[in-house]
Formats: C-alpha cells, sequence, structure tokens
C-alpha cells in the first residue's frame, strides 16, 4: 500500500513562510503518478486542491494561493514540494498531498499548518 508522508508545517506569523514536503517511497512521479497536488483543510470546511503539477512541469494554483505558493517536485526523490510565501491566517488548515484530479492513494496523516500572531 502506498503510504504518503507530508510534514514541513507548524506556527508561523503572517507574512511568513513555510516549506512542505510530501514523500512516498512507492510512487515512481512520471511513471506510476502523473500529477501531484497539496490539498488543505481547514476547521469545519470541505477539503480543497491549492497547487498541482504534472510531470511535464505544468502547475495549477487556486486563487487564493496565486502568486505566494509554488509547488516543485523532485524526481529522484520522489518528493513533491509546497512552497508557501506571505501566509496569510486564512491559510491555516493541515495539509495533504495525493494525485490529481482525483486523489486515488489513501490520505498521510498531512501536516498542520497554523498562521498566527
Amino acid at each position: 500500500q502506498v503510504q504518503l508522508v507530508e510534514s514541513g508545517g507548524g506556527l508561523v506569523q503572517p507574512g511568513g513562510s513555510l516549506r512542505l514536503s510530501c514523500a512516498s517511497s512507492r510512487i515512481i512521479f512520471g511513471i506510476s503518478i502523473y500529477a501531484m497536488g497539496w490539498y488543505r483543510q481547514a476547521p469545519g470546511k470541505q477539503r480543497e486542491l491549492v497547487a498541482s503539477t504534472t510531470v511535464g512541469g505544468t502547475t495549477n494554483y487556486a486563487d487564493s494561493v496565486k502568486g505566494r505558493f509554488t509547488i516543485s517536485t523532485d524526481n529522484a526523490k520522489n518528493t513533491v514540494y509546497l512552497q508557501m510565501n506571505s501566509l496569510k491566517p486564512e491559510d491555516t488548515a493541515v495539509y495533504y498531498c495525493n494525485t490529481v484530479p482525483v486523489a486515488m492513494l489513501g490520505w498521510g496523516q498531512g501536516t498542520q499548518v497554523t498562521v498566527s500572531s
């Protein structure tokens, strides 16, 4: 069973930055997986897709994070990153990675991002 492991979250002040990582020892990005994305779920809200990337490097972002978040991959490490800059309190959520456009893999434990002064 494929296991996704997210890390890199934490508590940060508004305007700060964090870099999230998503690793899997069994996903071969570009062979078994065509596109990956970062999702987030805030308390009381549905999980939403905030960023995605294809093997070819095509990226897409939700309007709420466009210009502030950057998704990237390290195929040699089977790792997907999410660089988050200019963080806002409304970015507070648990962040998860999974395939897109449909989340086909089991969800990992996620990583908590809290933006607060």
